[in-house]
């Protein structure tokens, strides 16, 4: 059975997708229903139909969930900021750890899960010490600040999220008052105009710090003082800056911060550890699970003093000054310059002397360390007791996961804020010999369908061991050297080759150079991919000169040069 567009259909809503989206079936055709929970009777109204399933919005609750509950926020229901808000908190819980087990079931191809409760918490609103309002006007030219729309740039008005703290109300009235009297325009996306694009806000729940950061699109403020003196008589006020942004992005914050009152950062803790957080810094938005994940990757690790630890993607340092308590050496590694400057701040700030931070991509760091080690020490290899990894939500690199399995970890412990990726990641990692061992959801984000998984992973030990003699060299039953080397060879990954590449060699050969759009071109003629070349297929889109046939002949005599022709 299959239906069309605008079709009215009666539903019963059986379960509830990794976005929030109620999944019902009629008659065997699957349909996806924004702001439906399971258990909701619906009618609902299809606005997109393919073969076997397909989008339809809720018209009418026939019959509500016994799950179902009256949302705290007002705007819940069109602001993209909380998919979950009608839905009855424990069974949000229980939504979460069937996303982290099913992921495991399908992508992880897991068939027993040794999964611990997850990890709620007792008041779930008021937990975020992040927010960021973009400001705008509405129809009328009125200056407003909220949310983005769900799927949209259309700003929903409000001033009072409940996942935010209830200062930021208060700072968002004295904001909009100071650019009302003074005649501060708001930044308009379609027309690359205006000033004030979005606000920033921070707050320390031990310290009671605040900082607020504008993101503007320019490099002053008309009537500063006016705005800072406005500022400055909340309590706690410690830190107010600029944020210059006049990229026409959707990325938010600008690379350069001024500071224009008090200091360039704030102070917080998670449990008695120290963090300095200046605006561009990552840091966990809910303190109070923050210290749970943290405390329960610090149980996983098993730490008893003597152990050496790498944490991979690790930020400001959160984990690995946690985890430094308990080890005897943790390397850290963060591909942010300015985030790695932090953790080193805040080690010092914490008196922690074992902690060391490596700047750099953790799939580069890592795998470069343990080739050089196994050169300086022959017949060795680099060995890590415990290695943690938080990764972003695309998960680790597969070389990196072989580097860690290569360096034979009594204990993997993977932090993930997406367990999708990490079920993939899983799967790798127990084909290279480690085996899942707990697996535990912590509600890091209620409200929402996020959630972060603390998995523990664990060496296979051997049920039994077989003891073979094997000699080298030239004779009967004897293998010989060279043959090995030959088929470690055929192991041996091609290398990759990189645009840089290519354009070096035409350089260093024929005296000129070749742009990457140039480059994409004549691959894309050859029929060859036109992956990793930045900017090229966008540019691609443009009116520009084609490369002339010197340069052609240039190119592909460099593709010949690395095998790729």
């Amino acid at each position: 059975m299959s239906y069309q567009k605008n079709d009215v259909l009666t539903v019963k809503i059986e379960d509830m997708g990794h976005d929030g989206e109620g999944i019902g079936k009629c008659e065997g055709y699957t349909l996806f229903v924004k702001d439906t929970v399971i258990g909701d009777l619906a009618e609902v109204k299809v606005i997109k139909a393919k073969k076997n399933y397909g989008y339809a919005r809720l018209m009418r609750l026939i019959e509500p969930s016994a799950h179902r509950v009256e949302p705290v926020c007002p705007v819940a229901r069109p602001c993209g900021g909380c998919q979950l808000q009608m839905l009855d908190y424990a069974e949000q819980l229980r939504f979460k750890e069937k996303k982290i087990a099913g992921n495991l079931q399908r992508i992880g191809g897991m068939t027993e899960i040794p999964m611990e409760p997850i990890v709620g918490m007792e008041n779930p609103f008021r937990y975020r010490n992040k927010a960021q309002f973009p400001i705008g006007q509405d129809r009328n030219g009125k200056l407003i600040t909220g949310f983005y729309a769900g799927r949209t740039h259309q700003i929903m008005e409000n001033r009072n999220c409940y996942l935010g703290v209830e200062q930021n109300e208060e700072i968002l009235n004295r904001i909009l008052v100071w650019m009302e009297e003074n005649g501060v325009p708001a930044y308009n996306e379609e027309t690359g105009k205006g000033l004030v694009r979005h606000v920033l806000i921070r707050f320390g729940f031990m310290t009671k710090e605040i900082m607020v950061c504008l993101v503007v699109n320019g490099k002053k403020l008309p009537a500063e003082e006016k705005l800072i003196k406005s500022l400055t008589e909340l309590e706690g006020m410690t830190s107010i800056t600029l944020s210059a942004n006049r990229e026409r992005t959707n990325v938010i914050m600008g690379k350069e911060i001024r500071c224009l009152w008090g200091q360039g950062y704030i102070t917080d803790y998670i449990g008695t550890v120290k963090y300095r957080i200046s605006p561009l810094s990552f840091y966990q938005v809910n303190p109070a699970q923050t210290e749970k994940l943290y405390g329960l990757a610090l149980e996983y690790a098993g730490l008893t003093g003597n152990e050496t630890v790498w944490d991979l993607y690790c930020g400001i340092g959160t984990i690995s000054l946690f985890l430094a308590q308990k080890a005897k050496k943790v390397y850290g590694v963060e591909i942010v310059p300015e985030a790695i400057a932090d953790a080193k701040n805040n080690a010092k700030i914490n008196e922690i002397e074992n902690a060391e931070f490596f700047v750099g991509k953790s799939e580069e760091i890592l795998p470069a360390y343990y080739e050089q080690y196994a050169k300086d020490h022959p017949g060795e290899h680099a060995h890590a007791d415990v290695i943690v990894v938080d990764p972003p939500r695309k998960g680790c690199e597969e070389n990196l996961l072989h580097t860690m399995a290569s360096m034979q970890p009594d204990r993997i412990v993977y932090v993930s804020c997406d367990s999708a990726t990490l079920a993939r990641d899983v799967k790798v990692l127990g084909e290279l010999g480690y085996e899942v061992k707990k697996v535990r959801g912590v509600d890091q984000f209620p409200m929402t369908c996020h959630v972060e998984t603390v998995v523990l992973l664990s060496h296979k030990k051997a049920d039994s061991y077989i003891h073979i003699d094997v000699e080298f060299g030239e004779g009967e039953g004897k293998i010989p050297v060279d043959s090995i080397a030959k088929r470690a060879e055929a192991y041996k990954p091609k290398e990759k080759v990189t645009y840089k590449m290519i354009k070096e060699y035409i350089e260093a050969k024929y005296g000129f150079k070749v742009h990457t759009a140039y480059i994409a071109e004549v691959k894309r003629n050859l029929g060859l991919p036109m992956y990793d070349a930045p900017n090229a297929v966008e540019e691609l889109k443009q009116p520009r000169k084609h490369p002339t046939a010197e340069k052609v002949e240039a190119i592909k005599d460099a593709l010949k040069y690395y095998k790729m022709i």
